[in-house]
């Protein structure tokens, strides 16, 4: 309620006393008049505030009920014996129970915002990321027989029910994946086997065939290219480092800016692959340096930047030196078509 009545009625009261002091006698009436007002807005505030009151309750009793709720299939999520994850519509973990994290021996902080396709067996990865790709196109729950490969163990058969999730605009949200050991042989399955089709080669290529249902533009081979990838992170190195072996592309991998600076002695890679933001000593720095060392020495290394954050600065990485920019969740195809293009192949 607005407070400009009542200061109405103080500014009457105000120059209604100084009249008494001519002992107006209409003015103490007008006086009574105005505190009587007052009262009357006073009772409606009091009013409104028991409203305001019973309001708030409501709405902390509500609260509480979501926040029980919440709760409530938080652990009946993570007490299921069923192996659980939620992902993106890139493979990204975005939420794992207990089940599915004893299922791949890694505990559960860990497994958030990890690329699911590192514990997904090698012979399944080309077949796992080409589902991924197919879900667009898809309705309803999906099941995959895939082979998955526990951190530190052996590759095992599962089956994955994957229920899409999408929004008001029909367009995909996350993925809802239960995962089903099939034998507690854990014996392995046949490679997922899906549909080929061609793939649109590079100028001077022959077309090849591949696993997929969207053509592409991809190299027939990337035999004897080599890349250097420097990551601090282990993960992201091993989820890298098999997307490019994966076309032949020999890799180098180092966890520092320093570290990778006594490689390049060693190593001298077609294509360098950069996380920005590393602990002592960042991407910036390290291109800077390698920059700085080719203006000496002669020669030139193409480099992406690649990073987490996707408010992270294109331009900044494009002026330190870099010739790309590339995020570490990017789609398998986009890491081969940037080193493909970046090496001139």
């Amino acid at each position: 309620m607005s407070d400009a009545p009542v200061r109405i009625h103080f500014q009457v009261i105000r120059q209604q006393i100084a009249a008494l002091q001519r002992e107006d006698t209409k003015a103490w009436q007008e006086i009574d008049a105005a505190l009587e007002d007052l009262h009357t807005i006073y009772e409606q505030m009091q009013v409104n505030l028991e409203a305001i009151e019973i309001t708030q309750e409501d709405l902390l009793q509500q609260n509480q009920q979501a926040t029980a709720g919440y709760y409530h299939y938080r652990d009946l999520f993570q007490s299921s014996p069923i192996a659980y994850l939620t992902t993106n519509t890139d493979g990204a973990i975005l939420e794992a129970n207990r089940a599915i994290a004893q299922l791949l021996n890694v505990p559960e902080r860990y497994l958030a915002r990890k690329p699911l396709v590192l514990y997904v067996a090698e012979g399944d990865r080309s077949a796992f990321r080409t589902r991924l790709n197919q879900l667009s196109q898809q309705h309803g729950t999906q099941v995959w027989q895939m082979n998955v490969c526990p951190r530190n163990g052996q590759p095992f058969a599962a089956e994955w029910h994957v229920a899409i999730v999408r929004n008001p605009d029909g367009l995909i949200e996350s993925l809802r994946i239960g995962v089903y050991n099939l034998s507690q042989s854990h014996q392995v399955v046949s490679p997922m086997e899906l549909p080929k089709v061609k793939i649109a080669p590079l100028a001077g290529q022959q077309p090849v065939e591949s696993i997929g249902a969207k053509e592409r533009i991809l190299p027939q081979s990337l035999d004897g290219l080599r890349v250097l990838v420097v990551d601090d992170e282990a993960d992201i190195r091993e989820f890298i480092t098999t997307i490019l072996e994966s076309s032949g592309i020999g890799v180098k991998v180092a966890t520092s800016a320093a570290e990778a600076l006594e490689e390049l002695k060693r190593f001298h890679p077609d294509v360098l692959v950069s996380d920005i933001r590393m602990p002592n000593g960042d991407g910036y720095s390290l291109i800077r340096q390698i920059r700085a060392l080719e203006a000496g020495q002669g020669g030139h290394i193409p480099a992406v930047a690649v990073t987490a954050y996707l408010d992270e600065d294109r331009e900044k990485a494009l002026k330190a030196g870099f010739e790309a920019h590339l995020h570490k969740l990017a789609h398998p195809t986009k890491w081969i078509e940037m080193v493909a293009q970046l090496a001139g192949h």
